[in-house]
């Protein structure tokens, strides 16, 4: 990647925005290479989901990422450059692409802004490969267009221009130009909100009781030595009235769940997959590792006492520490193959949202050098905590169990960018939405001695932070 020096062009003038353009038209000529200009502008206080919302279109690729409680956010729309992968190698892939466009990318501008710079956004589904029908590929990773970002009151925008070696800079000057202006004083659109979704049908996948059968099956191989733990999920299908306003829905979920992270990707097909999920995978920052295990759930009390009798309970659980216990290891192990040498608190802490909490272990530890964002990724994922141990064992009998094709539900989505910097979640309390339909997960984490009855009570609690605020 080259970083042109902002005092050469970035005059915040039309005259130097085309005298940079100008210089990159000449190297993509030099190159025999598109070159990606990448302008990069700090502004004035901007909320990101509300950019995303009112410059939205479905024929188009969109992300967004959020955790309300640290006071940042990042979105992103249209597709400069993008690709898709499948198979067990489709995170190299996906880091071997991202090298390659910032071979051919020439960076101007505020890089000292958090979020500034060029970003990859990206997702992969739960299974390496899918279904044909399946509305997202394993995975896939884009360079937006238009990208915005806040960390607590700074804010970023950045336009990610496709310069060939022969074109129109006067249009594409023009483009840009309107943009900045746009972005550095933007006038949100008004949105037409479609209301309640009052009438909407609700049917359990696979029938009422199939998850209690699901449960027994699964805890009868764990009787038979198949595998130490499994996650079993379930969906629950909803067709409304009207269409689902993803975004809108999108918007509930972060001010009902702060603590959660709130993520968004549209495929430019008009299906979208929203999430709100206590579950970090992955984050790099600094030098610094930083991931999670969270496994191991009750429901919140009525009453602080309440609510501290049902966190003691969890806290000593002997079930539930088997189940978080489990996660940890495999943490720990897959780090170690990678050299890796984990910090981490001797026992959980509790994790507590508006409507349940979990167990939680934070464990970092420091970067190693040589090593790129995704391949870290490549070995984490999935987790015990979405899928289950052994690793291999617990996956294709999950395949067989299920009745459904996860998609991006118990995937990993998230972001990284040139420097090395990312963050990955775990795509759980979730809803694909395609126009008036919706599919909702949620799953549960299942051990020796796990209560058919009790899981599906679990996975009900987790279902409601969906069904709560989908509009």
């Amino acid at each position: 990647m080259e970083i042109v020096a902002k005092e050469v062009y970035l005059n915040r003038d039309y005259d130097s925005l085309y005298a940079f353009l100008k210089y990159c038209q000449a190297r993509a000529k030099e190159k025999e290479q598109v070159q990606v200009a990448c302008i990069c502008l700090e502004t004035r206080y901007l909320d990101p989901l509300a950019v995303l919302q009112s410059i939205y279109e479905a024929e188009s690729l969109s992300f967004y990422f959020e955790h309300p409680v640290s006071d940042f956010a990042i979105a992103g729309a249209e597709a400069v450059v993008e690709a898709s992968f499948e198979g067990p190698e489709r995170f190299e892939k996906v880091r071997d692409f991202s090298r390659q466009v910032l071979e051919n990318t020439i960076v101007i501008g505020d890089l000292d802004v958090p979020f500034s710079g060029p970003h990859f956004f990206t997702s992969f589904t739960f299974y390496d490969e899918v279904l044909p029908r399946s509305a997202f590929p394993p995975a896939r990773v884009f360079l937006p267009r238009w990208q915005v970002g806040r960390n607590g009151s700074s804010c970023i925008a950045l336009a990610n221009i496709p310069v060939a070696p022969e074109g129109d800079l006067e249009f594409l000057a023009q483009k840009v130009w309107a943009a900045h202006k746009k972005f550095n004083s933007f006038d949100y659109q008004e949105v037409a909100l479609t209301g309640d979704n009052e009438n909407a049908r609700f049917v359990e996948v696979g029938g009422l009781g199939w998850y209690e059968k699901a449960v027994k099956t699964a805890t009868s191989c764990i009787e038979k030595g198949e595998f130490d733990k499994i996650v079993i999920a379930r969906e629950l299908d909803i067709e409304g009235d009207k269409a689902f306003d993803s975004l809108t829905s999108l918007n509930r979920l972060r001010e009902a769940f702060p603590l959660c992270f709130s993520c968004f990707v549209a495929n430019g097909k008009g299906q979208s997959f929203s999430s709100a999920t206590p579950e970090r995978l992955l984050k790099v920052v600094d030098g610094r590792v930083k991931t999670e295990a969270v496994a191991g759930s009750t429901s919140r009390g009525s009453s602080a006492a309440d609510d501290a009798y049902l966190g003691k309970m969890l806290l000593e659980s002997d079930k539930d520490l088997r189940e978080h216990r489990f996660v940890v290891d495999s943490i720990v192990e897959r780090l170690q193959s990678l050299g890796i040498a984990s910090k981490l608190e001797n026992k959980p802490r509790l994790k507590k949202l508006a409507n349940i909490q979990h167990l939680c272990t934070p464990i970092e530890a420091d970067m190693p050098r040589h090593l790129h964002f995704l391949d870290i990724a490549a070995v984490l994922h999935p987790t015990p905590a979405v899928c289950g141990t052994p690793l291999e064992a617990s996956r294709q009998r999950i395949a067989k169990i299920e009745n459904f094709d996860r998609g991006l539900y118990a995937g990993a989505i998230g972001w990284f960018n040139y420097h090395g910097d990312g963050e990955l979640v775990v795509g759980i309390r979730s809803a694909l939405i395609d126009g008036r339909k919706a599919r909702l997960y949620s799953g549960g984490g299942i051990v020796e001695g796990s209560d058919p009855e009790s899981e599906r009570r679990e996975t009900d609690i987790k279902l409601q932070a969906m069904l709560a605020n989908l509009r």
